[in-house]
């Protein structure tokens, strides 16, 4: 199995933010082409590809079905794509994703997509607690009572500030409603006698993303909160793939048989 994602700023045929554009494959940016040579190059029993919502749009109709061509040519019999919500899968965020799944002819009688929707994420307070509360913040059990929602959709922080943060304006007025200052990220929690709103360390948005907590970042703490920000939630990628997995062993098992 292969499995592609595109960095935040490549966005696959997407422009990103306010100022879209939507040039789908007139964007430099656009890495669907080389995801397909790779693709053919290599020809695994089956791809997972993961983009944003905005994929879905209708004026990326054209490219969809330019996609799906293309993928059927190489003998991929199955080919769709189905937007998620990583709450769905116990992710502490609403975080709405595009996974794009095509399996060989031999397979694609078996895969299913996932379900989703049996799991209730906990809130940013629960979730967060006793990471919030690691240097005996004493306010920390007020700051769980009013944290009391999923997050906002975890981004890689605002492209026109240099530093890590929460992302553009809007989105840290979310936060700010969950008692969470999304101005910067913050190198540990808060200190026993700390007033104020508090910031989120890199291990606390790597939780939210559905992260482990044994999962080592690369990179001082810019680096790091941008590969945590941009990541496919694991929790929903797990979701897909183990469904892909059971496709492709399925299928061989009763071949043996």
């Amino acid at each position: 199995m292969c499995f592609l994602r595109f960095p935040k700023h490549s966005g696959g045929p997407l422009q990103w933010g306010k100022t879209s554009k939507q040039l789908g494959a007139a964007d430099e940016r656009d890495l669907f082409p080389e995801a397909l040579r790779v693709v053919d190059e290599v020809r695994p029993k089956a791809v997972m590809l993961e983009n944003v919502r905005g994929f879905m749009d209708a004026v990326f109709h054209d490219y969809r079905q330019k996609l799906k061509r293309q993928l059927k040519k190489m003998g991929y019999s199955f080919v769709d794509w189905h937007l998620y919500n990583a709450s769905d899968f116990g992710v502490s965020q609403l975080r709405p994703r595009v996974v794009i799944v095509a399996v060989r002819d031999e397979f694609a009688d078996k895969f299913e997509w996932p379900k989703g929707g049996d799991m209730q994420p906990p809130s940013v307070g629960n979730l967060l607690h006793d990471l919030m509360g690691a240097r005996g913040w004493t306010g920390v059990d007020q700051w769980r009572d009013g944290a009391d929602e999923i997050a906002p959709t975890i981004v890689g922080g605002s492209k026109k500030h240099g530093g890590p943060d929460l992302g553009p304006t809007r989105a840290r007025r979310a936060w700010e409603v969950l008692g969470v200052n999304g101005k910067s990220i913050a190198e540990e929690a808060p200190d026993p006698d700390f007033e104020g709103i508090p910031r989120l360390t890199v291990r606390m948005v790597a939780r939210i993303q559905g992260f482990p907590d044994d999962w080592q970042f690369a990179g001082r703490k810019t680096n790091a909160y941008r590969q945590v920000g941009n990541a496919f939630p694991p929790p929903v990628a797990e979701a897909v793939a183990r469904n892909v997995k059971a496709a492709i062993t399925a299928r061989r098992l009763y071949a043996v048989a």
